[in-house]
C-alpha cells in the first residue's frame, strides 16, 4: 500500500507519520496521524506544534 503525503497537492510517499491531537477536543491518549514526504515532514509538523498539537513524529518503515 502506498503511502502519500498530507500535505495540499502533495503526491509524494510518505516517509514520516506525524502523530498529534487536540487537546481541547480529544483525550490525551487519542492520536490522529498526518503523514508527510520528506520535503514537507519540517512545515508540517511546525503547524502543528506551533497550535500545541503534536505528539510525537515516527518514520515509517
Amino acid at each position: 500500500m502506498l503511502l502519500i503525503c498530507s500535505s495540499k497537492g502533495c503526491r509524494e510517499t510518505a516517509t514520516w507519520e506525524l502523530r498529534w491531537n487536540n487537546p481541547k477536543l480529544h483525550t490525551p491518549e487519542r492520536r490522529k496521524t498526518w503523514l508527510a514526504c520528506e520535503e514537507h515532514r519540517e512545515s508540517l509538523s511546525a503547524f502543528l506544534a506551533a497550535r500545541g498539537f503534536l505528539r510525537e513524529t515516527v518514520a515509517l518503515r
